[in-house]
């Protein structure tokens, strides 16, 4: 019997669903401005997988795009994804839009949003994300946990994760696609700085799509986390490897 065929759920492109699970290193390069100067290099080799640059500040992406839009940029320079905040929106609702498609007036393909407005300030709020381009098939993700603490969960629907394989049907379980954590020193055995996490694709889910919910995560939640990191840290460097 043949192996079965790696469902694929591609929703910035193809081009960006693998055939097994991916890890990307995530480094913030500025922290003047959440959001600005992210870099993710792919595990496997060190090579650059993807950049973020901030629109309306006289960099490479400018255009007809409005101040403060986040561009998500590939290893070349092209635009994948572009992540505008909208206005006005108790949320905090941030809509995604394929290459640069803000500044020609595209429809989103995405939105994300908090899941309550009551959550506004605590970094362990939940984040919803929907799909709403009619390309796209239609579900919702979640995201559990807390990225301030880079630990955190992407959570497809059971129906949205099923039709990803073109098929109508629901499955027992939700199915983790993504996740946040924090990234190890492997030699020194030390809990790096939460400037440098890890960001985990499952095989066939789109990373680009992964990479647009951590610019909204950041600006969503920001870096404000509520509790002491100083007992993590302290764990961290102390465990036996």
């Amino acid at each position: 019997m043949s192996p079965p065929q790696q469902q694929q759920a591609a929703i910035v492109g193809e081009e960006y669903c693998e055939g097994e699970d991916r890890e990307l290193t995530v480094r913030k390069t500025t922290l003047f401005t959440p959001g600005d100067g992210l870099e993710a290099y792919d595990h496997r080799n060190g090579e650059l997988a993807f950049r973020v640059e901030t629109y309306g500040r006289g960099g490479a992406c400018g255009g007809g795009a409005a101040r403060g839009d986040l561009a998500l940029l590939g290893a070349r320079g092209e635009p994948v994804l572009t992540v505008r905040r909208r206005r006005p929106s108790l949320h905090n609702r941030w809509d995604g839009f394929l290459g640069d498609g803000a500044a020609q007036g595209q429809k989103p393909v995405f939105s994300a949003r908090r899941s309550s407005i009551l959550g506004a300030g605590t970094g362990a709020a939940a984040v919803l994300v929907d799909l709403l381009a009619p390309a796209v098939v239609a579900g919702e993700f979640r995201v559990d946990g807390s990225f301030p603490r880079r630990c955190c969960r992407v959570v497809a629907s059971a129906k949205a994760w099923a039709a990803g394989d073109g098929k109508d049907k629901e499955e027992e379980e939700d199915v983790v696609v993504a996740e946040v954590r924090r990234k190890v020193d492997e030699d020194a055995h030390v809990m790096m700085g939460r400037d440098v996490f890890v960001l985990w694709v499952r095989a066939g889910f789109d990373a680009a799509f992964a990479m647009g919910i951590v610019l909204v995560l950041d600006r969503i939640t920001g870096d404000d986390v509520d509790g002491d990191l100083g007992e993590e840290l302290l764990e961290a460097a102390t465990s036996p490897a």
